[in-house]
């Protein structure tokens, strides 16, 4: 998705990526560091569950260099680490789509789902139903069994939704996957994260002015 800008009359477009990923733990907020290094964009995550002290927006905000980026508060903030609509009854909340309402912000905007695309946040709706029509989608792939069906099944969901979906490999290299999940699907990756001894602010820089280019063209 772009916003329309206006810089010193010079006409800027705001992207709109939302993050998402084939299940949970395949690097989503790796990936959306990057994203948002890459860019000097804002963050955005509408639901955390669980990990309140240690969340995703703190590993933002540890693994980005700029000075630029803000995080967003999330529209929901729950105790329970499990999947959001179960952790919203633990905690005795409800989600309701007119609570998660995009920040406004003049500059680009990551924004990272939780876990897989179906997972549900209520009785009725998904991470899904939180993509506006007009984000760009990057789906980060992971190699493990059974990945090539989540990835497939993931990507399948967002084409048939008329999205406009990239995908980004976390891992080293695995040609028969990828091979596979590109062909089936007619995408192309826009970039690997290779598998690190250590992430930090370096090694997120690194991949950020690899993917730069990339992602300015979404």
């Amino acid at each position: 998705m772009y916003r329309l800008q206006y810089d010193h009359q010079r006409l800027i477009l705001m992207k709109r990526i939302f993050v998402t990923g084939i299940s949970t733990e395949v690097g989503k907020t790796l990936a959306a560091a990057i994203m948002v290094e890459a860019l000097e964009a804002d963050y955005w995550k509408p639901i955390q569950a669980g990990n309140l002290e240690a969340s995703d927006n703190h590993r933002i905000a540890a693994l980005i260099s700029n000075d630029k980026t803000v995080i967003h508060k999330n529209s929901y903030a729950l105790n329970t680490p499990m999947s959001p609509h179960a952790a919203a009854e633990i905690d005795g909340a409800s989600i309701t789509m007119d609570r998660i309402s995009e920040p406004k912000t003049a500059n680009h905007l990551i924004i990272e789902g939780a876990g897989g695309l179906l997972v549900p946040i209520n009785d009725r709706q998904t991470i899904l139903d939180i993509i506006k029509p007009d984000y760009k989608v990057v789906v980060v792939s992971r190699h493990y069994l059974g990945s090539i069906n989540h990835s497939l099944l993931t990507l399948g969901w967002l084409q048939k939704a008329g999205f406009d979906v990239s995908v980004l490999f976390n891992g080293d290299a695995q040609p028969y996957t990828e091979e596979i999940i590109l062909r089936k699907t007619g995408l192309t990756a826009i970039g690997r994260i290779h598998s690190e001894s250590m992430i930090n602010k370096a090694v997120v820089k690194k991949y950020a002015d690899r993917l730069a280019p990339v992602l300015r063209t979404l």
